[in-house]
């Protein structure tokens, strides 16, 4: 009995020691996640509360729409952060699944029972996952609320726009005598606030402002002076120069538009930079001195543009063929009507900051429109062409009348009071049509570079040609690089500066910026043009390492080891094929495409090989056997039906020979796999060569023979193993007929042989006195043509005497046919 206790005890024991490490091991298994659940249970907590402040605030700023779009932002933030919470449990979860797959299902009642351990490992795998779906469910219930109020404001801008547009206000009150003084009020105003921080500036941070001003200064400096000295004589146009081409007249508009521009935008970006950390600006401050020097890039801009398209002073460099008087008038139009509206906008900011009463924005607002609008109908009204007769003429029709609709409109709507709607037509007239214009001449600009001998025409292109010595086919190529350069970065630049100006923020653009980086979702494809980027960087790197290591391969490892030539071509195109076949795998797997979906390709090329693509393919396959095999390689003399020469290159699928004519031939593959070729120079370049002569009848056949076999043996090329042999080949109808057989160590040289040969049998039957005989011809005798006459004049006589003499035969004859009948006696 005590035994029998003592193994119940020690059997116990040892159950519960081999039980034990499980149970904690579970334990802490469960202890190791609750911390992550924790966590982003914390995180979403967090996110939500952000995402109820910022619904919030949508109707605390909903008439401001900058504001709309910085809760957008952060909402589109909230809903990420959300996603990429839920995204933290993908890896935890596919354990769970797993380990719950491994244990299998609870067993059905009737069966036996599974261990405790096993129960309560699933119980708590199961109680853990639970938790996590119900964390995922809280993050995607947030995003999806996120979406929603991100709707919302969607609605709420395009709402906000459509009142500024077509809300109408009441004239009377803005064209009162009240807004005269309040005008008075406001203007004391912004003196006295422009004034008190001057003196703040000047008395406390005078240093300061020098400094940030000099900073900016050079910055300016450095962009201005770099690019002329980058750009030359694309910058100012040449007054000597006579006749401009169409490509330089319009890069110097381009370019002397742009680069002055970029140069003052610097200076004015460097300055409010520079006095911002300096802690000079004001918060009011601040914010008018960045409209000013907004409002004055755009002035400058426009008043640039003007002139380089119109060039008062220099009418060979115009890019428009007007009068000189017509285009000062439309330079001056177009610069007054960028003031007004600058200045407009400039007021708006004042009126703004200054809690200006609304009757003096419509006022100012209103007089703004009706000057725009005048100056646009002024506009139409020049008549800037003239006549060789001195008459002048006016624009084209459509042009004239796009240009009185739109001076109309702006007045009329101004007129019936829909200020907002006018105020807009009036800037996207002047800002856009700038932003426009400008961005029309860099397309031209970027076409005419991009043409057959564009940019080697160009100062850049005679640079490079003169110093760098590059053929006029690289220009070109190099020319169409630069051109798609140019219309990427024309796109870039001025796309968004156009967006902005049809209302929309900042924020949308950078909304989109992240989109296009990040994927963009057609149905249920996405497209990430931030991967197909990296794809393409990705492939493009393998290549020129392929390329490269095909040449070190190739000039020095195999050259050194004295590979023969056929080998080396073999390897090194096998190495080339294989490396930008791995280099584009990588770039597709790093452009984010799934190598599985290519599948679809693969069954669509089929479908195209059963269809189209036999030949194709066909010819592809012969060029792996034929380097595979090497039937022949580069270098070799190859007979290929009509076609024989040297094989200059295989690849896989043609091969290229050249004749003894230096003519390329490309020859499919499959026609050389399934035809009969001729290799020379197969196994080496040993080789026999024939040369036939024949001698007359009555010759000395043994000394033929002797002076044949001589001549052979004497040539240095000539072979003495295997031996040159004489044949007497047989009795021709005019001659004895003889062949002369020889090898030679490179059949390449077997013409030169030949030649040689033919000389020394030609002297040595001419010392000897043997005849060679020829082939009778017959002898045809042509009959003699009468001289063609050397004197044209006699010529024309004898023939009109001819033709009298033979007029007047014909007119005896008819008179003789024409005798009266004698009467009749009866």
């Amino acid at each position: 009995m005590p035994v029998r206790m003592l193994r119940y005890i020690f059997a116990l024991m040892f159950a519960v020691a081999t039980l034990l490490p499980q149970t904690v091991s579970a334990q802490d298994q469960a202890s190791a996640t609750t911390p992550l659940i924790a966590e982003q249970q914390k995180a979403l907590d967090t996110l939500t509360r952000k995402a109820d402040g910022l619904e919030k605030q949508i109707d605390l700023d909903r008439e401001d729409d900058a504001k709309l779009v910085e809760i957008r932002l952060g909402l589109e933030d909230v809903s990420r952060e959300a996603l990429h919470s839920a995204l933290t449990f993908r890896p935890r979860l596919a354990e769970i699944n797993a380990r719950l797959e491994q244990l299998g299902a609870p067993p059905a009642d009737g069966q036996p029972a599974e261990p405790d351990i096993v129960k309560n490992e699933r119980s708590e795998l199961a109680a853990e996952k639970a938790q996590i779906n119900g964390v995922l469910a809280a993050a995607q219930n947030l995003s999806l609320r996120s979406s929603g109020i991100i709707d919302r404001i969607a609605l709420m801008r395009s709402e906000l726009f459509r009142s500024l547009l077509t809300k109408r206000y009441q004239l009377t009150d803005a064209l009162s005598g009240e807004v005269i003084s309040d005008a008075n009020q406001e203007f004391r105003n912004f003196v006295s606030s422009l004034s008190s921080w001057i003196s703040f500036a000047f008395k406390f941070k005078f240093q300061a402002v020098v400094v940030a001003t000099f900073l900016a200064l050079i910055a300016a400096a450095v962009l201005l002076i770099g690019g002329r000295r980058l750009f030359g004589r694309l910058i100012e146009a040449d007054p000597a120069a006579d006749e401009p081409s169409y490509l330089s007249r319009l890069s110097v508009a381009f370019w002397s538009t742009l680069l002055p521009t970029a140069a003052m935008g610097v200076f004015f970006a460097a300055t409010y930079f520079f006095f911002n950390s300096s802690n000079v600006l004001r918060g009011d401050i601040g914010v008018f001195l960045s409209a000013a020097m907004l409002i004055l890039t755009t002035v400058f801009l426009v008043n640039r543009l003007a002139n380089a398209a119109l060039a008062p002073g220099l009418p060979n460099w115009r890019l428009i063929p007007v009068e000189s008087g017509s285009a000062r008038w439309l330079v001056h139009l177009a610069t007054a009507m960028a003031v007004v509206v600058g200045i407009s906008n400039f007021l708006s900011v004042v009126n703004e900051q200054m809690g200006s009463p609304l009757s003096l924005t419509i006022a100012r607002s209103f007089i703004a429109t009706i000057i725009v609008g005048v100056i646009l109908i002024l506009i139409g009204l020049v008549k800037p062409f003239r006549t060789h007769e001195g008459v002048w003429r006016p624009w084209p029709a459509w042009l004239r009348y796009s240009a009185f609709l739109l001076g109309g409109f702006t007045i009329g709507a101004a007129l019936f009071g829909y200020i907002g709607l006018a105020l807009f037509v009036s800037q996207q007239v002047v800002v856009t049509g700038t932003i426009l214009i400008t961005a029309y001449i860099g397309f031209l600009s970027a076409k005419a570079i991009g043409e057959e001998g564009g940019f080697g025409g160009s100062s850049a292109g005679r640079w490079l040609t003169s110093n760098a010595n590059i053929e006029e086919s690289t220009l070109d190529q190099f020319g169409l690089a630069v051109s798609v350069a140019l219309n990427l970065l024309i796109v870039v630049v001025f796309l968004p500066l156009i967006l902005l100006m049809w209302g929309f923020q900042p924020g949308d653009i950078q909304t989109w910026g992240y989109k296009l980086a990040t994927g963009l979702s057609i149905g249920s494809v996405t497209i990430s043009f931030t991967g197909i980027l990296s794809g393409l960087v990705v492939f493009a790197i393998g290549y020129f390492l392929t390329r490269w290591f095909q040449g070190w391969l190739d000039g020095s490892v195999m050259a050194r080891g004295k590979v023969d030539a056929g080998v080396r071509n073999s390897i090194r195109l096998a190495v080339g094929y294989a490396g930008v076949a791995v280099a584009a795998l990588v770039g597709i797997s790093a452009a984010g495409i799934d190598l599985s979906n290519l599948a679809l390709v693969a069954g669509a090329l089929s479908l195209g090989i059963g269809f189209g693509l036999q030949n194709v393919v066909s010819n592809f396959v012969s060029g792996l056997i034929l380097l595979a095999e090497r039937p022949f390689k580069v270098g070799d003399w190859i007979v290929a039906g009509d076609v024989s020469g040297t094989v200059r290159k295989i690849s896989v699928r043609a091969t290229e020979i050249e004749t003894f004519q230096r003519q390329s031939v490309i020859l499919p593959n499959s026609n050389l796999i399934n035809g009969a070729v001729g290799n020379w120079t197969h196994r080496n370049k040993l080789g026999r060569v024939e040369i036939k002569v024949g001698v007359a009848y009555g010759s000395d056949v043994k000394r033929v023979h002797e002076l044949l076999l001589e001549i052979a043996r004497s040539h240095p090329m000539v072979l003495k193993n295997p031996e040159p042999f004489v044949q007497f080949t047989n009795f021709g109808t005019a001659a004895l007929e003889f062949e002369v057989r020889i090898y030679l160590a490179d059949i390449l040289n077997g013409g030169g042989v030949q030649n040689d040969i033919r000389f020394a049998i030609l002297d040595a039957f001419n010392r000897e006195g043997i005849e060679i005989p020829s082939t009778p011809r017959a002898v045809v005798e042509m009959p003699k043509l009468e001289p063609w006459p050397g004197d044209d004049d006699k010529m024309e006589v004898e023939h009109a005497e001819r033709e009298r003499l033979k007029a007047e035969a014909e007119q005896k004859a008819l008179k003789s046919r024409r005798k009266p009948r004698k009467p009749d006696p009866n």
